[in-house]
Order: structure tokens, then sequence, then C-alpha cells
């Protein structure tokens, strides 16, 4: 009989926890808020420096910041175990499809802009590079430098990993030239890296190497290996700063997201609002990102 009952206790309790599991983060003992947030590595500081900057603040909130790539944030909004997703590209429909299959309706909020920047080894006497020229470098159809106006040098490629949404916008806007039925696709000897840092590390080092990150990635030490792209050979060849980006001049440039499950309430509109408000916006600047305007 004590065997049978302890059987039905047990069973209650682990039916009790699977469906907290089921409803999302859990917040913690104490009475005070907890907020998860997930997904951009290109957002990933961003998002580390507002959270610090917003619990100095709101000691009542609790916030915890993680990067992973945008696919994986989303993916954690979609299975319902994260509060906010930062993504450097905007949701697929499938994902949406799939999140409110799932009864989650993602917002959307631009919390912020970003350029993406093209940069080679300081050696490189390459500065200057049209979309279509970067296009056949990171499709194979350019392999060495020398085609391109520098020295003999076989091309190194580097991106981020496919799960980035850094890689999928640049696949979209340069690769495939902002063509939808472009089937245009990266050289199969690109060289894919788990993070910002691990490129700027490896452009550092090799002078054969062409990579792109988020403009508040580039150090100082290579701020003047950044390329100046033109949309065509005819130019202008335009480097990526926050006045070019405003004025739509510099043509690899994009919103940051961040998504909600539903309209957010409570904590998480409390924290969404402060992200677009003037003090949060001048972080952005701080680190190299674009406010909003």
């Amino acid at each position: 009989m004590k065997s049978a009952r302890f059987l039905l206790l047990f069973m209650v309790v682990m039916l009790a926890a699977c469906k907290t599991g089921a409803q999302g983060p859990a917040a913690p003992a104490g009475g005070s808020m907890y907020i998860q947030n997930k997904g951009s590595d290109t957002m990933v500081n961003l998002a580390l420096a507002w959270a610090e900057r917003y619990q100095a603040e709101h000691p009542e909130v609790s916030l915890s910041v993680t990067g992973g790539g945008s696919g994986t944030g989303i993916a954690a909004l979609i299975n319902g175990t994260v509060d906010i997703a930062n993504a450097s590209r905007a949701m697929k429909s499938e994902e949406t499809q799939q999140a409110i299959a799932n009864g989650i309706t993602p917002v959307e909020f631009t919390v912020a802009r970003d350029a993406i920047a093209v940069v080679v080894n300081s050696e490189n006497p390459v500065h200057e590079l049209t979309l279509q020229q970067i296009s056949d470098i990171y499709s194979g159809k350019i392999n060495n430098w020398l085609q391109v106006g520098g020295d003999d040098r076989p091309i190194v490629r580097l991106s981020r990993e496919t799960n980035s949404g850094t890689h999928v916008y640049f696949l979209e806007t340069v690769l495939r030239l902002g063509d939808k039925t472009n089937p245009t696709l990266f050289s199969t000897d690109t060289l894919l890296l788990p993070s910002s840092e691990v490129i700027i590390n490896e452009v550092r080092q090799n002078p054969n190497a062409i990579g792109y990150d988020g403009l508040g990635y580039i150090p100082p030490d290579l701020m003047d290996s950044v390329i100046a792209i033109a949309r065509d050979a005819s130019g202008p060849f335009v480097t990526p700063s926050i006045a070019s980006v405003n004025d739509d001049s510099y043509p690899v440039a994009r919103d940051l997201y961040m998504y909600t499950a539903g309209e957010p309430t409570g904590a998480i509109k409390d924290y969404i609002n402060w992200i677009l408000s003037a003090e949060a916006q001048a972080i952005v600047a701080d680190l190299g990102f674009v406010p909003i305007k």
C-alpha cells in the first residue's frame, strides 16, 4: 500500500514538472523577474551590455544572455524555452509557421542596425571591391587576388557557420545580389568559422584571407583594411559607418531584431521599451552598431 501511494505521488510530481516545462522558462524563487535572452552572436555583446545596464537600474530583474546564432535563438523561441530571441536576420516564413503550430505568435522588434564589413589582412593592397566581385570571390569564380588588383596570392575565404544570421544575410544580399531566384552558393572550400572573433583573428594572421563581420566587431588595427564596396563598377565605393548606413549609401546593411512569443507584457515589455529608448540606443552607437532612428 505504501509503495502504491509513493508511486502515485511520484507520478503527480512528475506530471506537474512536465507541465511547467511545457509552458516555457520558469521564474526563479524569491520573487525576482527572470528574462532569458538567446540567439545572434552578432548581437551578443550588445545584448550583454544592455542587460548589464538594465540590471544595474532594475535589480529586481535578472537577465540571462547567451549566443549560439540567430537560428538557435529562433528555434528556442519556437520551442518556448526563451523569452526573447535575438536575430541578425528576419524570421523565415517556415519558422513563423512552426511557431504558430506550437501556439506561439512571434512579435518582431527592430532594435538596432548593423553594417556588414568585408575585411582583408593589413598586408593586402586591395581596398575596393564591387558587390559582384565579392560574390564572385565567395562563390569561387575568382580565386586569386591578382584578378581584383592584388598580389598573386590564392584567396582564402572565411565565413560564419550556416546557423548564423550573418551567414544567411551575406548569402542572400552579397552572393545572390538580392535576387531570390539566384541559386549561387558559397564555394565549397570556404572556411566556416564559429564566431566573429575567430574570423577576425584569422584575417589578422593570414595575408590571403577575406572575411566579413558586423562593423562592431572590427578592431581598430583592421579598420584600414575594411573594403570600400560599390553596388556596381561605376561606384561610388563606400566604407561602412553609422552615417553611410543611415543614408543608405553603404550597400551591405541590415536591421537587428528581437522576437518575443506574442505581445510582451510585464517585465519583458518594460525591457523591450527600454531597449528602444535613447539611453539604450546610445549603447548601440558606443559598440559600433547603428542606432535606430
